[in-house]
């Protein structure tokens, strides 16, 4: 009886926040680990560590690459740098579900939102999943997944927050024309939207603004802010071997905000 490989995850911005906790979650399914991260290096190696040593009887493997997910001029090299990763690590030439999640937030309003800024938002959670899955197209195993990161703001409205959200209302409509156009190859594609949790996004507010984090609250159908932990279980639940049925869809982890 041929034995199913460990599906292999990558995930961009995975050494921090809502990236390190879905490494975390995926490990614990049973996936193998890649993450990308930028600067934080010792952050990342301490994921893969992490996933290593408390994984190490189920054979787990993960590792760390760099990639600046706003320099799409690099992804050719990247998406190189992952292939032969994969031949020496795996001895296998392609991975099984990309969860483009990196990013950075952007806080101020509509009036005073510079060019600059709009334009770096632009290259990250836009430009940057776009291109950079086109250049990993033939590394993902046909079959496979990817998983799109949004944000409740596409739906929901708050000030000081429309260029972000204007990147995240583009991820959800690439998410359903990549559906489209990888349906022959049997590839799935979603959009994940968190809403408001506590983690260190956009200088931390939610999580360290105690007046914020409590008004927020009072948005949600189970009254509270969400938690990193609700949103690594959701990747991960939408990369599971029995989710490969949903497709071309906006799944919003909020806690029930604003219904």
């Amino acid at each position: 009886m041929t034995q199913t490989p460990t599906p292999i995850a990558l995930i961009t911005g995975g050494s921090r926040g809502l990236g390190r906790n879905a490494a975390l979650a995926l490990a614990a399914q049973g996936s193998d680990v890649i993450l990308t991260y930028q600067r934080q290096q010792a952050d990342a190696l301490a994921v893969v560590a992490q996933i290593q040593e408390h994984y190490k009887a189920q054979g787990r493997r993960a590792a760390a690459l760099p990639l600046d997910a706003g320099d799409s001029a690099s992804f050719p090299a990247f998406a190189a740098r992952l292939r032969e990763l994969l031949n020496t690590q795996w001895q296998r030439p392609q991975f099984d579900h990309l969860v483009n999640n990196a990013g950075f937030g952007h806080h101020a309003a509509f009036a005073e939102t510079k060019e600059d800024d709009f334009d770096a938002l632009y290259r990250v959670h836009l430009k940057g999943p776009y291109f950079l899955t086109q250049a990993l197209l033939p590394l993902i195993a046909d079959g496979g997944r990817i998983l799109n990161i949004s944000s409740g703001l596409a739906r929901f409205s708050f000030p000081g927050s429309s260029a972000y959200a204007v990147m995240k209302g583009g991820v959800e409509v690439m998410t359903r024309y990549l559906a489209k156009e990888l349906g022959p190859r049997g590839i799935a594609v979603n959009t994940l939207a968190p809403g408001a949790i506590e983690t260190d996004f956009g200088g931390g507010r939610v999580r360290d603004d105690a007046n914020l984090n409590r008004a927020l609250a009072t948005q949600t159908a189970l009254g509270r802010v969400g938690l990193p932990d609700d949103i690594g279980g959701a990747i991960a639940a939408l990369l599971a071997p029995g989710s490969g049925w949903i497709n071309a869809q906006r799944i919003e982890a909020s806690g029930g905000m604003l219904v």
